[in-house]
């Protein structure tokens, strides 16, 4: 079984992450709503071939903590997930509190030369899901771009899918997830594929420039 954590110093299955206490958690201490992130993607998510810990979404629980905002993240990470995978998985988490949804998903359909309106057809099942089950939830997605080497035509719808989805879905934009990071080799892991732990600071700040005024 895939091991979910909660970011920060809490882990734990995904099915214990939400407290069970109805549709917020709460601080028995302050008494203040804790509100919940779910990140939900692949490896870049993940974190792959890092300690949990050195994954973005763990870097911005710190930022969050840091400041204060009463907000928990969950990161739903599996390393090779496609779009159809992650259609399949998200209902999952459907039973948990979901106050903000980052979705990071697409990259491993882009690899593979999945057709682009599938990839856009998963995606948009995803978003549907969590809007029915949680239609105030706050939404991110997350731009992700592939080399052309299935041809600029697909690179370039690829891209564009992403923009459109977010526009359809009054979605924020992360305009490209790996802006700074991807090609570069200094903070990619040996595969060059997946970002290295200061890759992952850079990925942190790119989610972040977007959430960061989600929170307030």
């Amino acid at each position: 079984m895939t091991d979910f954590f909660v970011t920060g110093s809490d882990r734990g299955q995904a099915g214990d992450s939400g407290n069970n206490q109805g549709s917020k958690n709460e601080s028995s201490s302050s008494n203040v709503e804790v509100k919940t992130i779910l990140f939900f993607g692949d490896s870049l998510t993940a974190g792959y071939g890092l300690h949990p810990a050195q994954s973005f979404p763990s870097l911005i629980q710190r930022k969050i903590d840091s400041m204060g905002l009463p907000y928990k993240g969950v990161n739903a990470g599996v390393s090779g997930e496609t779009t159809a995978g992650g259609n399949y998985r998200i209902d999952t988490f459907l039973h948990q509190p979901i106050d903000v949804f980052v979705l990071e998903l697409g990259i491993n359909d882009g690899l593979r030369g999945i057709g682009v309106s599938e990839t856009r057809k998963n995606l948009q099942s995803i978003i549907d899901k969590v809007k029915a089950r949680y239609p105030k939830a706050k939404l991110v997605l997350a731009g992700m771009q592939v080399p052309p080497y299935l041809g600029q035509s697909y690179a370039d719808h690829f891209r564009g899918m992403f923009p459109d989805l977010a526009k359809k879905n009054n979605m924020a934009l992360i305009p490209f997830l790996l802006e700074g990071v991807g090609g570069i080799r200094a903070l990619n892991l040996p595969d060059g594929a997946h970002p290295s732990a200061e890759g992952q600071k850079i990925v942190a700040d790119n989610v972040w420039a977007v959430l960061k005024d989600i929170l307030k």
